[in-house]
């Protein structure tokens, strides 16, 4: 039980979980599927979302590597999210997934994690059709059963999926610690903007600044 009532607490890593959240081939390389369905050659994606590619690129994915070997080494549970339907023709999905025209195949290439934070073979995937990782999948169900209460966030796109699963878990009942350089979406400010907005729903720490938490254990 958490006997303080703040946000502001430091984790204890045996209760605690990092969630990557939707860092896939899909989405998180321009030649990945959500360019080529909008009809975007992977170059003419990289141009149009240079931002968004260079952030990744420079500061984003590397604060990724350094948060998913620091979790590991502390005994953390590392967990991902993708966007992935249960089926080949998507027809699981959400109404919401179905008028954007999300639809990653079950099994597919888009649907795998990105090659640069790999999980290894005992970590969990936890395949989604919704914007909220905590509305399409069981993962609530199974963070209960680690006995989790600290939830670390990273991921895409900071203003939709991380920000609905930051408001869920907020209001089940995590303390959620936000990693704001190791998430991002398309522009700078739609970054800020969603930072300030769910400032509310949980603490927010740099990379370093957290990793520098975590040493103390």
């Amino acid at each position: 039980m958490i006997d303080t009532l703040s946000r502001e607490i430091p984790i204890v890593p045996d209760r605690s979980a990092l969630l990557f959240i939707d860092v896939q081939n899909y989405n998180a390389r321009p030649d990945g599927g959500g360019y080529v369905d909008a009809g975007l050659s992977p170059k003419a994606a990289e141009n149009k979302y240079a931002y968004f590619f260079d952030r990744l690129k420079k500061a984003v994915i590397p604060n990724m590597q350094r948060l998913q070997s620091a979790c590991r080494n502390k005994g953390i549970e590392v967990m991902y999210t993708v966007i992935e339907s249960l089926t080949k023709d998507g027809r699981d999905r959400s109404l919401d997934y179905k008028i954007t025209g999300f639809n990653v195949p079950k099994g597919s290439w888009n649907a795998q994690v990105l090659d640069a934070i790999q999980p290894l073979e005992d970590e969990m995937v936890f395949p989604k059709t919704s914007s909220s990782v905590f509305i399409s999948t069981n993962i609530h169900y199974i963070l209960g059963n680690l006995r989790v209460d600290f939830l670390i966030i990273s991921g895409l796109l900071t203003d939709q999926c991380i920000s609905s699963a930051v408001r869920d878990a907020c209001d089940l009942g995590y303390l959620v610690t936000l990693i704001n350089d190791a998430c991002a979406t398309y522009s700078r400010e739609r970054h800020e903007t969603s930072l300030s907005h769910i400032k509310g729903y949980c603490r927010q720490r740099t990379t370093d600044e957290f990793l520098a938490e975590l040493e103390q254990f």
